[in-house]
């Protein structure tokens, strides 16, 4: 009995790695450049712009996700149907929110953000000057 539950462990840990491995094929322009060097590199820049869902901490250009192919190919396949970077852009952004791109946006809901560290150095040279004023006195 012992030897039996012991090569079931050994079955499903080997096939593991397997089951965990996505059935769909990779997207048609995941790996492959479009073969208009100057759309390749249109489409590369905004891949550097676009974070990865997955990975988090790389853009989709450097990401092996199988996600960051995804968006890879659907950006090239919209680079070269003729639509903007700018416009794909935005189309990602509405799609997964502002937290895909690496570019920050100006909303005015992030004016605060944007201010607080400037508003914290000019309190604490206020608290330093009020400071130095006590000592000399």
């Amino acid at each position: 009995m012992r030897i039996l539950v012991a090569l079931i462990a050994i079955l499903f840990s080997v096939s593991a790695p397997v089951m965990g491995q996505s059935a769909l094929p990779p997207a048609p322009y995941a790996n492959r450049q479009i073969s208009d060097p100057v759309l390749e590199r249109k489409a590369k820049a905004l891949m550097e712009t676009i974070r990865c869902l997955t990975c988090q901490s790389q853009s989709i250009a450097d990401s092996d996700a199988s996600m960051a192919g995804d968006m890879r190919s659907q950006i090239r396949e919209r680079i070269m149907v003729g639509e903007e970077p700018e416009h794909i852009r935005a189309w990602l952004i509405e799609r997964y929110g502002d937290w895909v791109s690496y570019e920050p946006t100006a909303n005015p809901i992030l004016w605060p953000l944007w201010a607080a560290p400037f508003l914290l150095i000019g309190l604490g040279l206020l608290l330093l000057r009020g400071r130095i004023r006590r000592k000399r006195k």
